[in-house]
């Protein structure tokens, strides 16, 4: 079994309250869920209208599906005109 963490920065241009941030984030994270399997939570700053880290967790039976799953998320989520990926850090979990 290989798992993986990804923190993903994300800036959320033209929101001008929490709750529009939240009416952007809510679909987003609802579509990677049901997308990729994956558990997603938004994970920092939640008190910034513009700005969020959100966290996905993978699993799979390779490393090579994680490599690609993690890769896929990104680009899924490069193409969403609602949100700006600044970064992208994926942790391995080693010994599972």
């Amino acid at each position: 079994m290989h798992a993986s963490a990804l923190r993903i920065e994300l800036r959320v241009p033209g929101v001008r309250s929490l709750k529009a941030k939240r009416g952007v984030l809510r679909p987003l994270i609802d579509d990677l869920r049901t997308t990729f399997g994956a558990s997603v939570a938004e994970v920092g700053f939640q008190d910034q209208w513009q700005r969020a880290t959100v966290g996905v967790g993978l699993v799979a039976s390779s490393h090579a599906d994680l490599t690609r799953r993690a890769l896929a998320i990104r680009r899924h989520l490069e193409r969403r005109d609602s949100i700006e990926v600044l970064d992208v850090v994926t942790s391995y979990l080693e010994g599972v």
